[in-house]
């Protein structure tokens, strides 16, 4: 929190009256907090659900509510004259009309110098700002940690424990590997590592990730996707998959490729009818760009509170960032920004998380390759879809011959590669018309279940016919509105996936 403490000090010399802190590490901003005090002779005053604490020589602690508390210490300027005031988890308390009232009123007597050198430190998630505030708060946002101080916390953590450093090859996939986490996590994660023999190795770094999973798991707003998936795994789909092999190829090779004048890529938006790979091409592309895959689930992003749902996006998209280099898959995209129109539509909370979401977008120079897929556009912002938002569009059909043939091929291969050769693909194909991805794995599942019950030794072309005829494709339960969807994507004349 290197520029967080510079920050701090130039804001409470400039006489900034109140700071909005964003975060959740609590423990980190006191830290600060204490070591900024100290250095400026100030003294601290701390807040929280548990009361009013006086933390000086003789520390004591009141038993009052927000309310109570800032009435009491503006009833008595000199308790918090030369004073940093820190006031914790006040997001709860934000939409109450007494406390903002109170604050302001805080606010404006620092101002004109009722009360003498003191700065208000809100520490919780950033949720909407009360209007009544705006003029007097200044927002702060602490960085996650670089990959400079990661480095040196592995190292003297190691050298805490009297454990032998890992050599320069595994320091910089541990780096790589913690990047979004806090302080406080990577210390856990690495002294869970070190009970084992004490010494930090390359076989570790699967409980490592197993643990940063867990991570980012709690953080509620991401998850973090385990995926075997490759290119080889989606049949057809060719003009999608060399278009990523390029982007790829720019990735693994950034610095190089900036120099040369390309841009950082941004991300691909696919798509097109449900079934037909998109979601197998987002986790495709994390293994064929050899990074970590996060999956952002919008509906975990709304909240109950008054700006929260926004402070959600903001903290995904800084947690994404922090630990790029990474792939963001956002399934379902048009879901998410349901409603939103041009020009308005769509509730409050839906237009800024897609403001948020835009603006990222468009002004991001992270690692971050976005993959968001969508089945509905007409549900989807025009916005979203201009240039310079995602690098490339791509529209997704219904597979044709010979898509089918290899999609065929990949799935009988999975669980019957012994049968391939003495089954007619050919035979499949004619019959599967206006069939998707998933219809036919679903026909092949159905098909092997069946002769296995049936006590068979093999798998037959017979059996996989059997089960197309009971099968009824997505193109024909969902036809309406499968036609409307092939009409939108035809008007929008997006770049077809396929050759």
């Amino acid at each position: 929190m290197g520029n967080f403490k510079n920050e701090l000090e130039t804001y409470m010399d400039a006489g900034i009256p109140m700071l909005y802190v964003d975060t959740l590490e609590y423990d980190k901003v006191e830290e600060v907090v204490a070591e900024t005090a100290k250095r400026n002779r100030r003294k601290i005053v701390h807040w929280s659900q548990r009361g009013l604490n006086y933390i000086t020589d003789k520390a004591f602690t009141k038993d009052l509510s927000l309310v109570k508390a800032l009435e009491t210490l503006m009833a008595d300027p000199k308790s918090v004259n030369r004073s940093i005031l820190v006031l914790d988890d006040v997001h709860f308390f934000m939409d109450m009309p007494e406390n903002i009232s109170r604050l302001r009123e805080l606010a404006y007597r620092i101002n004109r110098g009722d009360i003498d050198e003191c700065t208000v430190i809100i520490a919780a998630p950033l949720g909407n700002i009360p209007k009544e505030l705006e003029s007097y708060l200044t927002v702060m946002v602490p960085d996650y940690m670089t990959e400079d101080e990661i480095r040196k916390l592995i190292l003297h953590i190691t050298e805490e424990n009297r454990s032998i450093p890992p050599k320069d090859e595994l320091l910089d996939k541990l780096v790589m590997m913690l990047k979004g986490l806090s302080e406080t996590e990577i210390i856990n994660v690495l002294s869970l590592v070190l009970t084992k023999d004490n010494v930090i190795e390359a076989s570790d770094l699967k409980l490592i990730m197993k643990q940063k999973q867990q991570m980012v798991q709690k953080s509620g707003i991401l998850e973090m996707v385990e995926t075997a998936e490759n290119m080889d795994k989606i049949g057809g789909l060719e003009n999608l998959k060399q278009w990523l092999q390029r982007k790829g190829s720019v990735l693994r090779n950034i610095k190089k490729a900036q120099s040369f004048g390309v841009d950082m890529p941004k991300g691909v938006l696919i798509a097109g009818m449900p079934g037909c790979g998109k979601s197998l091409t987002a986790k495709a592309t994390a293994t064929s760009f050899e990074l970590p895959l996060l999956r952002m689930d919008m509906g975990r992003l709304m909240g109950k509170y008054v700006g929260e749902s926004e402070g959600n996006m903001r903290r995904a998209l800084r947690l994404t960032e922090a630990s790029s280099p990474c792939v963001l898959w956002i399934d379902e995209l048009e879901k998410a920004f349901a409603g939103v129109k041009s020009g308005g539509g769509g509730s409050e909370v839906t237009t800024r998380l897609f403001g948020n979401f835009l603006t990222w977008m468009q002004e991001k120079d992270s690692l971050a390759f976005v993959v968001a897929t969508a089945n509905d556009i007409s549900e989807l912002p025009p916005e979203l879809m201009r240039k310079g938002r995602f690098d490339e569009i791509f529209y997704v059909g219904f597979p044709n011959e010979q898509e089918r043939k290899k999609i065929f091929e990949i799935h009988i291969k999975n669980r019957r590669k012994k049968d391939l050769s003495s089954i007619d693909i050919d035979k499949l194909v004619k019959k599967t018309e206006g069939y998707c991805g998933a219809d036919i794995e679903g026909v092949v599942r159905e098909a092997v279940e069946s002769a296995f019950v049936a006590g068979k030794e093999a798998l037959t072309t017979e059996d996989l016919l059997k089960a197309i005829e009971s099968t009824n494709p997505i193109s024909e339960t969902m036809k309406e509105q499968i036609d409307r969807m092939d009409a939108q994507y035809k008007k929008k004349k997006f770049t077809n996936a396929s050759r």
